[in-house]
């Protein structure tokens, strides 16, 4: 599925999303304080790139896409989404951004096909230009076209979500948490599906909590904290921040300590973990994989497997996050 063809006759934008200054707060209630939820953030996003927005939980990410989707007002600041001013250009700003909410929002008495008709509806697509068996058959919801939704599978109404996002043919496609709770199979079909789309020119923003998944999909990377964008950047580059790393050893004999040849090496920090692995946590810009495996080697220990402890880009988001960026 490529982007509308009612934009092809304009010369595409350098940035699919432009914001500058984004500032929401929701008010007290009770007992409750005001939260900041955005500070003024700024991001720049450019066209056809996969891109990631990464944060904790209450970091900002869901009210950034609210907004960017016009579900939730700003207070003050600017979005512009595929050259078009949300204020000033709504209509236009809307027709440009489809989503795909983490929450399974459909209604169970539609059928699939239905639902896709419904919604291409609403973005005033005319029944001529309508793909939606196009999009089932993508999406792989083509033998459910005419079942009630009330009796998909959960994956099913999460690549419904998706379908539903993608009706009007929008060059943005923002996927909140998609993979969350849907087993390996079908995490591994929607992104075959989505890097589909990318190929072909829409721009995806991602939210997850599957690090691994950001690290693999992402040309670049945000990420938020606290209502501010604390770091943003290429993905390689935001993996060379990394000062420290822990490769996990499962020795070939059982140790009983860590032996004294890695406790007096100053470049490492060793220590047994309960489960038999040896933990070897070293600086990646003073120490390679190489040499602390070296210093296995010259410990006399032989080693039946090894690990990296958590993805590259987990290790740089918790760094950042604890530490503020």
């Amino acid at each position: 599925m490529s982007s509308s063809s009612s934009r092809a006759s304009a010369a595409p934008p350098s940035l699919a999303i432009h914001i500058r200054d984004l500032r929401k707060t929701y008010a007290s209630k009770g007992a409750q304080p005001k939260i900041h939820a955005l500070k003024g953030i700024d991001l720049d996003i450019a066209r056809g790139k996969f891109f990631g927005l990464l944060g904790p939980n209450g970091a900002g990410k869901s009210t950034c896409i609210n907004i960017l989707a016009g579900l939730v007002l700003k207070d003050a600041g600017r979005v512009n989404l595929w050259g078009f001013d949300a204020d000033a250009n709504a209509r236009q700003a809307r027709v440009s951004i489809g989503v795909m909410p983490q929450e399974i929002n459909i209604d169970p008495f539609f059928t699939p096909l239905e639902m896709l008709e419904q919604q291409a509806g609403l973005y005033g697509v005319p029944a001529a230009r309508r793909r939606s068996r196009e999009i089932l058959h993508a999406i792989g919801l083509m033998p459910q076209a005419q079942a009630y939704a009330r009796a998909l599978s959960g994956g099913m109404k999460r690549r419904l979500l998706l379908g539903k996002a993608m009706v009007h043919q929008p060059p943005i496609l923002v996927l909140d948490e998609p993979t969350a709770g849907v087993d390996i199979e079908l995490r591994q079909h929607l992104w075959e599906l989505i890097r589909a789309l990318n190929r072909q020119g829409v721009t995806i923003v991602l939210t997850t909590h599957y690090l691994e998944e950001a690290q693999a999909l992402c040309d670049e990377i945000a990420i938020i904290h606290q209502g501010e964008v604390i770091a943003c950047d290429a993905t390689e580059t935001l993996l060379q921040r990394i000062d420290q790393k822990t490769l996990l050893v499962r020795p070939q004999t059982k140790l009983s300590a860590v032996p004294p040849a890695l406790a007096r090496n100053p470049r490492l920090q060793a220590d047994l973990r309960p489960d038999g692995q040896l933990a070897l946590r070293y600086n990646p810009h003073q120490l390679s994989a190489q040499d602390a495996l070296d210093a296995l080697k010259a410990a006399t220990i032989t080693i039946a497997d090894v690990s990296v402890e958590g993805s590259e880009l987990e290790q740089v988001f918790l760094q950042l996050t604890r530490s503020g960026g």
